[in-house]
């Protein structure tokens, strides 16, 4: 009988051995020197104030440790994948023999950075000494309450000097007690696991493998993660800013589940990505996540690419002060933005009196509810092809 020789391979090698603890604080150093960084092809940051605020309370109060970190170890310094920085997703110049490339964790590795660096997204969390957790504020920061980014920052001064400005924070046990969950977020310890000079592949492979029961990094945001090495950062540059314009007008809930706050946006882009290249129309770039192109919207130059975010955040101003202007009902799905956002970059931003009547008839008359993809591709035909005279 013949036996597969990678079979025998595979059965006298235990990659368990390779994993052991690091701490959070060295965790975070690591980062701040950049030999713990981010393959260029992960996602940007997705979770919400209020999971970083869990985190912390797992961390602080939890009675079983956190889930391990997945690390690939890079030894093969010219073919590894591209490496970012945390945070701020820059393009590290020079990759070091031994980097540590995050594979699975960059959320609650970027959760505590932020911590040890007072970051600024981190302004409203607190450590409640009254309630005894970590919480978000709004408002002023009361007496019983410290910033996490004061208790946690990198420099034990900090949290000196904010006591010292404090009297309800002076008392010898107040700051005693201070300093020990200081330490012991600190010297939290973090099992890593670890493996050696993974191809781009293996690596999604075993991001896959260890959140299979939620949910998997989309194609979508890979495909555009890679763009960083052309310029192009989609997120800080476009799908960021397309959120942030609809939640100041108090349009957050239509980015969830998660998935959603890239796929939304990028479908947004169909109808620029025409215009930019100068296509006729087809019938399944519509705006809508089923038809997102992101093959053929990588495959545009830096300048395309950024004439088409351009072009899509205008429209969506376009779109939001047209709701606005004519009083129109909060719209209950992202469809109604989107499909206008189209119109508008189809037709001109000018519109006269008849076309604006139009739009506004459309407005409350159309239906997105269970409709096929066909019906929807239909709707978005019908609506960019009746302009009014």
């Amino acid at each position: 009988m013949r036996i597969n020789k990678d079979l025998v391979n595979a059965a006298s090698f235990n990659p368990t051995k390779k994993s052991h603890q690091m701490s959070i604080i060295d965790m975070c150093q690591k980062i701040d020197n950049q030999t713990i960084s981010l393959p260029l092809y992960q996602r940007d940051l997705s979770w919400t104030i209020a999971k970083c605020v869990s985190l912390l309370n797992y961390q602080l109060l939890g009675k079983a440790p956190v889930s391990p970190i997945s690390i690939n170890v890079i030894l093969n310094t010219e073919d590894c994948v591209p490496q970012v920085s945390f945070v701020d997703r820059e393009l590290l110049e020079k990759v070091e023999r031994g980097q540590y490339s995050v594979v699975d964790g960059q959320q609650r590795l970027t959760t505590n950075y932020k911590a040890y660096t007072n970051h600024e997204d981190f302004r409203n969390i607190v450590l409640d000494l009254g309630k005894g957790i970590f919480t978000e504020v709004q408002g002023a920061i009361r007496n019983n309450q410290i910033p996490v980014g004061i208790l946690l920052y990198k420099e034990d001064s900090a949290l000196f000097d904010y006591a010292q400005k404090r009297s309800t924070l002076k008392p010898p046990q107040v700051m005693s007690l201070l300093l020990q969950i200081k330490s012991k977020i600190k010297n939290y310890n973090y099992t890593i696991n670890s493996a050696e000079d993974l191809s781009e592949d293996e690596q999604i492979e075993w991001f896959e493998v260890l959140n299979n029961a939620g949910s998997r990094v989309s194609i979508i945001q890979m495909r555009f993660s890679k763009l960083k090495a052309h310029g192009i950062d989609i997120y800080t540059q476009y799908t960021n800013l397309f959120r942030s314009k609809l939640s100041e007008v108090g349009y957050d809930n239509f980015f969830t589940p998660q998935k959603t706050t890239v796929s939304y946006p990028i479908a947004a882009l169909n109808p620029a990505y025409e215009i930019v290249t100068g296509r006729a129309h087809s019938n399944n770039y519509a705006p809508m996540p089923s038809d997102t192109k992101e093959n053929q919207l990588c495959s545009l130059t830096p300048d395309e690419l950024n004439k088409c975010f351009s072009l899509t955040l205008e429209a969506l101003d376009v779109v939001l002060d047209f709701l606005d202007n004519n009083e129109l009902k909060k719209p209950d799905r992202i469809d109604y933005i989107n499909y206008l956002l189209g119109f508008f970059v189809f037709n001109g931003f000018d519109i006269n009196n008849e076309t604006r009547d139009f739009l506004i008839k459309w407005y409350d008359d159309v239906d997105f509810t269970n409709k096929s993809n066909t019906d929807r591709r239909d709707i978005f035909n019908d609506l960019i092809s009746k302009k009014a005279k």
